[in-house]
């Protein structure tokens, strides 16, 4: 059996529909109005599955804020589907799944995007409760595998670089907690797979990999092909070998096939990229900001360029709810390099490359540090002769584009070119709409304080843009089915650049159709797209023929 969700229309609603994997065939109805979902199979009866009411409203504006996780018996109607989790009180994000041998059920519950509560269930006892692990949204907790009834637990509590705890199903509570694979100063990322754990250190968001056996024992480090991110590691218990990714920006994702017993890993699938990463390198450099903070930057170019600032160059940040940028290969990235262009991405704050304290310098009364970071980049790669201010572009998405907001706005006179996508811009309302409220642990409210609204009102982009300001060129990025940060916010943005911009560079907005936040894009939209906003940066750089 399998169940898989689909979008109609790039929106964040899907559908589930339940097929039989052998025969191809439907089973039973299809589910509707499921929105931020897993899918957990319990055996081939049923499976778990999240989602919110349908608002009243606007189904692509309209607040989301109570999730739920429901029960679905395959061949059932949807309306039958049992709430598990969730009926009592307001959490804006709710998950489920099982362990390996499916003996626990295990939930996770949020307010917002950081801290969540955490609970157990044994299936293999009908008449056992809901069991509290954690109680409360001030850490991150999720289980990670178990062995009987000793389950092992990734945390953040008193370790803001991770660790994994073990302790008994039976009495799970935080006081019961004993360390298995201790914090270090390298921010964890663990998975776990034929009887090992394989611990994913990023330094300086670089991948180390460590294996260590089912008593905590380190059995060796993985040897890696290069500096780059490695990914997977995961499988079931009794697989025989593990497979794992690695990547960079100029290295296609290639899957390595791992004995785990002896170490031995050989290439398993290399993917036919027209590219050629002997061409290019890339190199990390680090900068300071404003406040004197040391920020990673890796930066990629084609072999042999010359510095001499006139080099057209693409700054791409994100800086945000503790995700890290870490080294990946992209096909439009390589078209940028192809094209002659540099590539830069600095490891700004609000980020997770240096674990939770990294995030929470860039989140709330902090997010004027994620600007500053941007903004320092930009300044390394034009002091350094990379480029300058005429060949500069910015980019950036969702927070991203938040980012390329309010830098745009505020340090107008560093770029050429600014290329912010489906971004939160009006800051004083975000919350308002859809699932937005549940950000607020990174961005604060303008209804939490006056000090908080005077902050924010500070940045916010579209409240930032003055009359008779000469604004580099810009691009903006939409979708009319955007329900995660929706169009209105480019809207709003466009409307006040295209009214005030005083200079003579052309602001534009491109809303694509039946396209949402960016996941599910048809590959000829994507096309499209990035041959839109690759013609438009050259050709506001003064770079109208390429060699």
């Amino acid at each position: 059996m399998v169940a898989y969700t689909i979008s109609e229309g790039g929106s964040d609603w899907r559908k589930v529909i339940t097929m039989n994997a052998i025969t191809k065939q439907i089973i039973g109805d299809t589910l509707v109005d499921v929105k931020f979902t897993g899918i957990a199979w319990q055996g081939n009866e049923g499976f778990y599955y999240s989602t919110y009411d349908k608002p009243k409203g606007s189904q692509l504006s309209a607040l989301t804020d109570h999730h739920r996780l429901y029960y679905h018996k395959v061949g059932t109607k949807q309306s039958d589907d049992k709430v598990v989790f969730g009926a009592d009180r307001v959490r804006r994000y709710v998950g489920g799944y099982l362990t390996e041998d499916e003996r626990y059920l295990v939930i996770t519950a949020s307010i917002s995007t950081t801290g969540d509560e955490l609970y157990i269930k044994d299936l293999t006892n009908k008449s056992a409760d809901l069991q509290v692990v954690v109680g409360n949204f001030d850490n991150n907790n999720y289980v990670i595998g178990n062995e009987g009834s000793k389950l092992f637990i990734v945390t953040n509590l008193n370790a803001p670089n991770n660790k994994i705890v073990t302790v008994d199903a039976a009495n799970p509570g935080i006081e019961n907690w004993k360390d298995f694979i201790p914090e270090t100063e390298n921010v964890l990322q663990p998975s776990t797979g034929s009887g090992y754990f394989f611990a994913n250190y990023l330094v300086d968001a670089i991948s180390k990999v460590r294996q260590f056996d089912m008593n905590g024992k380190m059995v060796r480090e993985i040897s890696l092909p290069g500096i780059g991110s490695a990914y997977g590691f995961s499988s079931k218990k009794e697989d025989k070998e593990i497979y794992y990714l690695f990547t960079n920006y100029i290295t296609p994702a290639t899957i390595f096939k791992m004995d785990p017993v002896s170490g031995n890993a050989e290439v398993y699938k290399k993917p036919a990229v027209l590219f050629n990463s002997e061409d290019f390198e890339s190199k990390q450099v680090f900068y300071y900001s404003k406040d004197s903070t040391r920020i990673p930057m890796i930066i990629t170019y084609k072999k042999g360029i010359a510095l001499n600032g006139k080099n057209p160059t693409m700054l791409y940040g994100y800086g945000g709810f503790s995700i890290s940028m870490t080294p990946g290969f992209g096909v439009t990235t390589a078209e940028w390099l192809e094209l002659g262009g540099i590539y830069a991405i600095p490891n700004i704050r609000g980020g997770g490359e240096y674990g939770e304290k990294w995030h929470l310098a860039g989140t709330k009364l902090n997010k004027q540090n994620v600007f500053d970071d941007f903004i320092a980049a930009a300044q390394y790669l034009i002091d350094n002769k990379y480029t300058s201010p005429d060949f500069l572009s910015i980019s950036g998405g969702s927070n991203g584009g938040l980012l390329v907001g309010a830098v745009l706005t505020q340090r107008p006179d560093l770029f050429k070119v600014a290329l912010p996508a489906v971004g939160v811009m009006d800051m004083l309302r975000y919350h308002k709409f859809t699932a937005g409220a549940g950000w607020a642990y990174d961005f604060g409210t303008a209804d939490d304080s006056p000090e908080v609204f005077r902050y924010i009102l500070k940045y916010s982009p579209v409240q930032n843009v003055r009359e008779g300001t000469k604004y580099p060129a810009t691009f903006i990025t939409t979708g009319d089915h955007d329900d995660r940060v929706v169009p209105a916010h480019s809207f709003k943005f466009a409307a006040q650049m295209q009214t005030k911009q005083a200079g003579t560079n052309p602001v534009l907005i491109r809303i694509e159709t039946r396209a949402g936040h960016g996941a599910g894009t048809p590959v000829n939209k994507s096309i499209e797209q990035y041959a839109d906003i690759f013609s438009f940066t050259l050709w506001n750089m003064g770079i109208k023929k390429l060699k």
